[in-house]
């Protein structure tokens, strides 16, 4: 399984970017895919996930504001997850990296490397 992250950068904030993960080495169509970030000095947290079916899932963390702001999508066909994120602030800086989950499993097993995003002020 690989996992390829892209369309990270530097904006201003109240801009928009939006991420990409590229899948290959897998069935696509039939997994969980989910995207997590990580800021500076804190852990790995979850962002949101879309279903085989397209069923999507936010962090509750922030309440509706991640919700509101972000969209998780995928394009079956193209195997591609992505991440459209809005009105973005510079909390939102880190590194945002996807992840797989496979049909059965509890636990995210495949990540990407990562895409760095950063909101300047």
């Amino acid at each position: 399984v690989q996992l390829r992250e892209s369309g990270g950068g530097l904006v201003q904030a109240g801009n928009s970017l939006r991420l990409s993960c590229t899948a290959s080495g897998l069935f696509f169509s039939a997994v969980t895919m989910a995207w997590f970030r990580q800021a500076p000095g804190k852990e790995r947290a979850f962002v949101a996930s879309i279903s085989w079916i397209g069923s999507r899932t936010y962090t509750p963390d922030y309440g509706d504001s991640m919700r509101d702001r972000f969209t998780i999508s995928r394009d079956n066909a193209k195997n591609v997850l992505y991440l459209q994120m809005n009105s973005l602030t510079p909390d939102d800086t880190a590194i945002y990296f996807c992840a797989v989950k496979e049909p059965g499993k509890a636990r995210y097993d495949n990540w990407g490397q990562g895409t760095q995003v950063t909101v300047s002020s």
